[in-house]
């Protein structure tokens, strides 16, 4: 009965040692998935936030495109405006001249 009871007692050692030693592989294996895990992590935070940068800077751009031309259009605007008033006081001109019968 002694004898059962000591290879019961080895057995449940023996089973502990393996449990044990298991969980201090998975104890060292623990620290490099974690590094891993967390190298992937800032791989994508990194790629997520520079292609949202990029967004950001094209967008900008457009922006900036938009009021330059937009300013453009302004400064022609008011340059053939310009043009255009003076082009009408000369045939506003004109007329009067033909209908005063001086051309």
């Amino acid at each position: 009965m002694d004898e059962k009871r000591i290879q019961e007692v080895l057995k449940i050692e023996k089973q502990a040692q393996e449990i044990y030693d298991a969980a201090l592989r998975e104890a060292d294996q623990l620290p490099v998935a974690a590094s891993q895990e967390a190298q992937a992590l800032l791989d994508k935070t990194r790629a997520e936030a520079e292609a949202e940068a990029r967004r950001l800077v094209a967008n900008a751009e457009a922006k900036e495109e938009c009021a330059r031309i937009l300013i453009e259009a302004e400064e022609k605007t008011n340059r053939t405006r310009g043009l255009a008033m003076s082009h009408l006081e000369r045939a506003v001109g004109y007329v009067l001249d033909r209908v005063a019968g001086r051309e």
